[in-house]
């Protein structure tokens, strides 16, 4: 992928945005366990930076995934992974299915202010039950009259304490599992609806619920597409979810090594900077070139996308390495910094704790491996 001046610029309005407008906050949404979305969204909306991909008449900017990459990388200049995560879903994972196959009034309706940031959206496709397997969820939506009467519950919801609306992936037939789920948009402000607040290890300042639907009515406009299709709809906003959360993660790998080498410098231990340990700038000048190889396989399939290519073998291997690199880089740096890099304001233990999600979220690891093998031809045939 090459990077234009456009690209350029573009990253510097968001290095720009995070620096003046996330990174002074940051210890004090942590503390709250919840960024203001209702306040933020709209500030990035007047950037336009909460539709760079989506068409111009609902008020994106009409450019292809190459913008979307470069933002997300960009937002790894935050000092946190709970804000980005929440832009992203924004961006890049509530969204895509309602703008490629939404009608023209339920983009009017919901994407237009999701755009604006005037309205926060949410993606629900997780359960207590069925994570990685999303063919096992057992929401579902019946047809009763002109309405969808939607009953289940839906776990791990980034942005689902604030959304207004939720993309969520329902039953809507009793059919083979991988054509009887569909994606219909879901007002929050519902009867029947309840939410629940989520703690976790980190990530703190990304409010995440446990959506409850008890005979929950939506009109059947708001269905995206067809019914019968949101399994392969799901699949198709998974490509752009793991690209963005792989491009995501870039920065922050390089933050981390940048902050230890810094440290390692000034650090003297038995009368010689630690730095000067060749074990140590070794293993930095290792993962450094880790964090290059992901940043190859990133552009190449964001590159394979924007060409029109099938890139669910690409995605998978990216979202994969970034999770393992997150683990691996934040556990090897945060070695290095001894016992300031177990005190909670430090760089890199923030992304030890915030970075974990990586190999989870979006598909765990073993998902992805399964993903990949499966496309190999390697999986044992039954």
């Amino acid at each position: 992928m090459i990077l234009t001046d456009e690209h350029r610029l573009m990253a510097e309005t968001v290095q720009r945005f995070v620096r003046e407008e996330i990174n002074p906050h940051v210890p004090e949404w942590e503390r709250a366990g919840m960024f203001p979305a209702h306040e933020l969204f709209p500030k990035l909306g007047e950037l336009g930076l909460l539709g760079i991909k989506y068409e111009e008449d609902y008020g994106g900017l009409g450019l292809d995934f190459t913008y979307s990459l470069v933002m997300a990388e960009a937002l790894g200049e935050a000092n946190c992974g709970g804000v980005p995560l929440g832009i992203g879903v924004q961006t890049d994972m509530c969204t895509p299915a309602l703008a490629r196959f939404g009608s023209s009034e339920l983009k009017a309706e919901y994407l237009a202010p999701t755009i604006a940031g005037t309205l926060v959206g949410c993606i629900g496709v997780s359960e207590p039950g069925a994570g990685s397997d999303v063919a096992s969820l057992r929401t579902s939506a019946r047809i009763d009259g002109d309405d969808y009467v939607i009953n289940g519950t839906k776990m791990w919801i980034t942005n689902g304490l604030q959304a207004d609306w939720c993309c969520l992936l329902v039953n809507t037939g009793d059919g083979p599992v991988h054509r009887n789920k569909s994606l219909i948009i879901v007002p929050l402000d519902l009867p029947g609806i309840t939410r629940a607040k989520i703690d976790k290890m980190g990530m703190l300042s990304s409010d995440t619920a446990q959506l409850f639907f008890d005979d929950v009515r939506v009109p059947r406009r708001n269905l995206i597409g067809e019914e019968g299709k949101g399994f392969v709809y799901q699949m198709q906003q998974f490509q752009e979810e793991r690209l963005w959360g792989a491009a995501r993660n870039l920065r922050t790998l390089d933050r981390m090594i940048d902050e230890t080498i810094e440290y390692a410098r000034q650090r003297k231990v038995f009368g010689k900077a630690l730095l000067d340990n060749q074990a140590i700038h070794f293993r930095l000048a290792e993962l450094r070139s880790e964090v290059e190889a992901l940043r190859a396989l990133t552009y190449r399939g964001v590159d394979e996308y924007v060409a029109g290519h099938e890139v669910t073998r690409l995605a998978s291997m990216a979202k994969l390495k970034s999770g393992r690199l997150m683990r691996e880089v934040s556990d090897s740096c945060l070695q290095y910094w001894g016992g300031m890099g177990y005190t909670a304001d430090n760089y890199v233990s923030q992304f030890y704790r915030d970075g974990r999600l990586s190999s989870i979220g979006g598909g765990a690891d073993e998902i992805m491996l399964t993903i990949i093998a499966k496309l190999e031809g390697t999986l044992p045939r039954n």
